[in-house]
């Protein structure tokens, strides 16, 4: 387990190129956000095209989705101290023509994950769409499912949710009780932690 102060750990991780022409043979470009202080862990899938030029988590539509369903303001989200962001693949897996972008390369979360987590202690973690689900909930159980369960993961410290990119409009649309129910326990879950200005 690492031992390293956490600067020179997040160096580190920064200069990772497992992935390259293994995974994929552009420049990786790890993406997260992570301060030890942090309360509140948000693992996603991979970044995106625009996350991987921008070099910041969800600079994109499923970030601004997502952010309305937590409640909370850019500035919110991006303080570090408040939200650790921690992707499932750290940098851009690319694209299949007609599939949209490939799966996280297998390889990483087992890499980087137990290591920031010497790091972080969260009191909660939003697993964000079906890659961190998995990893994180050692299940293979569809997102419906694990998001139907959402008030007794809450329990275990967890809070499953969609990815909340456009392309699952169909998946929203067809369970009314995401936004009903789940959404608004959400947001006052996440209220609970936001910094006291």
């Amino acid at each position: 387990m690492s031992t390293l102060p956490y600067e020179a750990f997040a160096r580190e991780v920064r200069a990772c190129r497992l992935c390259q022409g293994r995974y994929f043979d552009h420049e990786p470009r790890p993406v997260f956000q992570v301060d030890p202080a942090a309360r509140l862990l948000l693992v996603g899938q991979a970044p995106g095209r625009r996350v991987h030029a921008s070099g910041q988590p969800f600079t994109d539509v499923s970030g601004d989705n997502l952010r309305q369903w937590l409640g909370v303001s850019r500035e919110q989200f991006y303080n570090p101290s408040f939200l650790a962001i921690l992707p499932t693949a750290l940098c851009y897996p690319g694209t299949d023509p007609g599939k949209g972008d490939r799966p996280p390369p297998p390889i990483c979360a087992p890499t980087w994950h137990p290591r920031f987590q010497h790091y972080l202690h969260p009191e909660l973690t939003l697993l964000v769409g079906r890659y961190a689900q998995a990893y994180y909930l050692r299940t293979r159980e569809s997102v419906s499912a694990v998001v139907a369960r959402w008030r007794e993961l809450l329990k275990q410290g967890y809070f499953p949710l969609p990815h909340p990119s456009p392309r699952n409009r169909k998946w929203l649309q067809d369970r009314p009780w995401f936004f009903s129910e789940c959404v608004p326990a959400l947001r006052e879950t996440v209220a609970a932690y936001l910094p006291v200005d």
